[in-house]
């Protein structure tokens, strides 16, 4: 199986599906978003973003080969808001890109996860690649306390198109719902402002 095919057989198992509006952020060469592309269909679209020019000329050079019409490339300088309305998207992809090399400063990072919170309709879902031993703890905590949830883990399988090089896990994230507290009669809350198992890999999205 070549490599495309095993994009589009874990991209589908992540739940990307026919129609859907997608973001790619960091999306490069565009590795995930013809696969994606070619997921969603001409219903769905794919916003792809990324700094560098180059690799944004040679990923619509592919759509353009693939006579994918359902992508629009987003050049960004470097900042973190992102030009789509609120409640605009059903997923967004952070492959490879979510952590302190990209994002050194944990307040750019905080802000990244607000404005995608901002534009994710409320069934939607954040989707991040982690290879092994890259998700630092602290990054881990700055998901949970920016209110997503964990919802799922999904294995990848590294390949070259001949032989598999590694594992790693995808996890999929969606919106934290607010929970009032509970109260015990001696004003004591019982319950914490956000759902409980906030962290379970057993919720779904």
């Amino acid at each position: 199986m070549d490599i495309e095919s095993l994009a589009i057989k874990v991209l589908k198992r992540i739940g990307i599906r026919r129609g859907q509006t997608v973001l790619d952020f960091g999306c490069g060469y565009g590795m995930y978003t013809i696969p994606v592309a070619k997921i969603v269909g001409e219903q769905g679209r794919v916003y792809a973003v990324d700094k560098d020019k180059e690799a944004l000329v040679g990923l619509m050079q592919k759509a353009r080969s693939a006579c994918l019409i359902n992508i629009e490339r987003m050049e960004t300088s470097g900042e973190l808001e992102i030009g789509l309305t609120a409640e605009s998207v059903d997923v967004v992809l952070l492959f490879d890109v979510f952590h302190s090399f990209y994002f050194p400063q944990a307040g750019d990072r905080r802000r990244l996860l607000d404005e995608i919170r901002r534009i994710m309709k409320p069934s939607a879902f954040l989707s991040i690649s982690v290879w092994p031993n890259l998700l630092e703890p602290e990054i881990e905590d700055e998901i949970y306390n920016a209110n997503f949830r964990l919802g799922k883990a999904v294995p990848e399988t590294i390949t070259d198109g001949k032989n598999d090089l590694e594992t790693r896990r995808i996890l999929n994230f969606g919106k934290a719902q607010y929970v009032p507290a509970l109260v015990a009669p001696n004003n004591q809350p019982i319950m914490s402002q956000y759902e409980q198992g906030n962290r379970s890999y057993g919720s779904k999205l």
